[in-house]
């Protein structure tokens, strides 16, 4: 049974979009900010300059430096994350980032045209940063996108309001419970899914 596809496509194609089409102002003081502003021109550089494998590579390493992969993959794993053992843990951390720089570069040919703008920066009491920005779409109404930052790391996108990764792991949950529970079931189907 394929994970379902059809909200958690919508968000990676708007953050994908975000992500290739943006346009930046010359001048960002907040870090957070800074962040998401120099991720976005690091992935257009990508986008312009790489193909094939080496663009793959190259969003994996984004995807390793600029987000939290650990920390997002937990959330993401829920309540499987304290029963998965710690080869499991690590298996599913690899298969998810890769599967992941898998679609993004695969997808990233499809957008063109959308610019994204940040309206503000929201610190937060828990000590992570919200950026809120718009993508605007060469047709269409604009996409509200908030980076979620705690560090120096990305460690969610909101689009209009949904996380990505609650999204991800509303469908992982479902996934591993149709799969008689087994968290093996869910890393075979993203090892698979990075492998295409």
């Amino acid at each position: 049974m394929p994970l379902p596809a059809s909200r958690r496509d919508v968000l990676r194609l708007a953050v994908g979009a975000a992500l290739v089409g943006t346009a930046l102002p010359a001048f960002a003081a907040d870090p957070a900010q800074q962040l998401v502003e120099g991720t976005v021109q690091q992935v257009i550089d990508i986008v312009k300059s790489k193909t094939g494998a080496a663009r793959q590579a190259a969003i994996m390493q984004v995807l390793e430096t600029k987000f939290d992969l650990p920390a997002m993959g937990r959330t993401t794993l829920g309540t499987h994350w304290n029963a998965a053992t710690e080869e499991q843990r690590t298996r599913f951390l690899k298969a998810v980032a890769t599967a992941e720089a898998k679609s993004y570069s695969d997808r990233f040919g499809q957008y063109a045209g959308q610019t994204l703008a940040v309206n503000r920066v929201i610190p937060r009491n828990n000590g992570s940063t919200i950026v809120d920005s718009r993508l605007t779409q060469t047709s269409g109404q604009p996409i509200k996108l908030e980076w979620e930052i705690r560090g120096d790391r990305i460690t969610d996108v909101k689009v209009e309001g949904v996380s990505m990764v609650m999204t991800r792991r509303s469908d992982f949950n479902s996934y591993i419970q149709n799969h008689g529970g087994k968290v093996d079931a869910l890393i075979q189907e993203l090892e698979a899914r990075a492998a295409r």
